[in-house]
């Protein structure tokens, strides 16, 4: 489908997640079952609907080849197919990460100042 998905993190659980070498997800993924992820299509919608106003906040790149079996791609809003991933985000399936901000109306404003999706 694509050569990456994305994840939005809470910077303070990646940095765990960095410490530890995989990511376990977000309280809302572990209730859940599964790590939500998003394509870059997806991606500022996403943002919109749950992380408009947040700072803080880290956008990984992963490669969809090094999630193996664990990928699953699964209906979702509109009937749209979502990345979801079923165990531990390693974090050698992450191709880059930057941090940043939503704003109000989920506009990405990252550190380096770029403001859009990538």
């Amino acid at each position: 489908m694509t050569a990456a998905i994305y994840k939005l993190v809470d910077r303070s659980e990646w940095e765990a997640a960095r410490a530890a070498g995989a990511y376990h997800g977000s309280a809302v993924d572990r209730a859940d079952g599964y790590i939500h992820l998003s394509s870059g299509a997806q991606l500022a919608e996403t943002a919109r609907r749950h992380y408009a106003g947040r700072r803080g906040l880290v956008l990984v790149e992963v490669a969809v080849t090094a999630l193996g079996e664990a990928l699953r791609w699964e209906p979702s809003r509109g009937g749209d197919l979502f990345p979801h991933v079923y165990g531990p985000l390693l974090l050698s399936a992450a191709r880059s990460e930057r941090a940043l901000s939503v704003r109000d109306d989920g506009t990405p404003v990252f550190e380096d100042g770029a403001v859009g999706w990538p």
